[in-house]
């Protein structure tokens, strides 16, 4: 370890920023958002740094009187000999001294810092690759939610009551890892704050402080794992059990927790592997058990993904969950087909629908899908494509209106099938696409040939 990591309270204390150009305003920033009082000192400051709260602009050359007083010190001039003569005034005085980009001037170094007050997570690469560093921290601001923030000072008002009430310090910290990894934690994390509160009392009353079971309700998105939100990955790492669809692709299942169960209960036309009855009594019994429960549905799950169905059944037993919306296949799969879905020369409206209901009919409302400048975007469609034409052009649609099918789309695997009304059955029917597909119709489908911009395998 080339550095001590360690926490610096300069809260109302005096620090000293020797240099008035762009990097010396970030770093006054840092050290004005952890409470400080700044000092500038450089012949030309930048007037925006000047006039930030609580920075003393001393406008001259840097001397060692500017020292006095001074807790902490960030040199940040584009002079070395100017930093290095800061370096060692510091290093005389016992007073710690970062310069700017160079590591064997500093006592201490800049970390990248990820702030979730008061939760902090700060990270440094010694200075080898400040670059890398903050790529870093990219990645952990996508895993930690700025809300955590919220989560700590929640645990910060109950932790003198939890210390009072679970003395043993191994069952303590059992407790705390139930908290804050499952139900309570959600509650606060989505807002919910007197929930959080209710069930913290609730597991303090209990003897044994038992944690109850939740379901989440994750829309997978079209395929493509990098369009998953960050509410998705975060839950689908805090998981005990998966129950996924057909629809979802397999890199995204993998990206849940390693150790966590999973649960295969995918539906094809006439291939169901549980019917949805016994799914939603699988999600209720799984979460009776006290287990944290991943629904993982292909696209977005109040989208033709019976997502309703399955929380009417947990709010009927009682069952805490939370929704969180994927992007669904009209728009993921459309935008990597290139196929906008609105267009002011083509369409002014959109309408989504599904070619197959719940007792095996195309039975749709052909008028109103076969209204001009309008874009029909249908789920599930492939087995009634001919029916779907015919019944377009018998209410009126012209039978030479492009249409698309998109088969797996936003995955290596995309393959876009077009036509028109009356060619595409015969053109399908040479082709043969394979579910799971899209089908879209209208003149927007007519822009894929300039737009197309995703060429799977490329």
């Amino acid at each position: 370890m080339d550095f001590l990591p360690v926490f610096h309270n300069v809260k109302g204390r005096l620090c000293l920023i020797v240099g008035g150009g762009e990097v010396a305003k970030r770093k006054a920033g840092v050290l004005l958002e952890a409470g400080a009082k700044v000092r500038v000192v450089a012949p030309e400051i930048d007037p925006a740094l000047a006039q930030l709260h609580d920075v003393q602009a001393v406008v001259a050359r840097f001397e060692a009187s500017h020292l006095d007083g001074v807790t902490l010190i960030i040199a940040a001039t584009n002079d070395r000999s100017v930093n290095k003569q800061v370096s060692e005034l510091a290093h005389a005085r016992n007073i710690p001294v970062n310069v700017v980009d160079d590591p064997e001037l500093c006592s201490f170094i800049m970390p990248a810092i990820l702030d979730r007050s008061p939760l902090m997570i700060a990270f440094s690469s010694g200075g080898a690759s400040p670059v890398l560093t903050r790529m870093m921290r990219g990645k952990l601001e996508t895993i930690i939610p700025q809300n955590y923030s919220r989560l700590a000072a929640f645990a910060e008002r109950f932790r003198e009551q939890v210390k009072l009430r679970v003395t043993n310090p191994a069952k303590r910290r059992i407790f705390w890892e139930n908290a804050l990894e499952g139900v309570v934690a959600e509650k606060v994390l989505t807002g919910d704050e007197p929930s959080a509160e209710a069930m913290l009392q609730q597991m303090l009353a209990s003897e044994d402080n038992i944690q109850r079971g939740e379901v989440y309700l994750v829309g997978a998105g079209p395929g493509d794992p990098d369009l998953l939100t960050f509410r998705a990955l975060r839950l689908m790492q805090k998981a005990d059990v998966v129950v996924y669809d057909n629809l979802v692709s397999k890199p995204i299942v993998e990206m849940a927790r390693r150790d966590a169960e999973r649960i295969y209960v995918g539906k094809k036309r006439d291939d169901h592997t549980l019917r949805q009855e016994e799914i939603n009594e699988l999600l209720v019994r799984l979460a009776k058990e006290g287990k944290r429960v991943l629904r993982l549905k292909g696209g977005d799950p109040f989208i033709f993904g019976r997502g309703g169905e399955e929380i009417e059944t947990l709010a009927a037993e009682g069952i805490p969950f939370q929704v969180v919306p994927g992007i669904t296949a009209a728009s993921g799969v459309a935008s990597y087909a290139g196929i906008p879905l609105t267009h002011r020369d083509h369409a002014q409206s959109c309408m989504f629908v599904t070619g197959h209901l719940k007792d095996g009919t195309m039975n749709l409302d052909w008028g109103a899908l076969a209204r001009p400048r309008q874009t029909v975007v249908v789920y599930m469609g492939l087995h009634g494509l001919e029916t779907l034409c015919s019944e377009l052009i018998k209410h009126g649609m012209p039978d030479t209106t492009p249409i698309a099918i998109v088969q797996q789309g936003t995955t290596q695997n995309q393959r876009v099938i077009t036509g028109t009304l009356a060619t595409l059955p015969a053109i399908a029917e040479r082709e043969k696409p394979q579910a799971p597909t899209l089908i879209i119709v209208g003149g927007v489908v007519t822009l894929r040939d300039k737009l197309a911009w995703f060429h799977p395998g490329t």
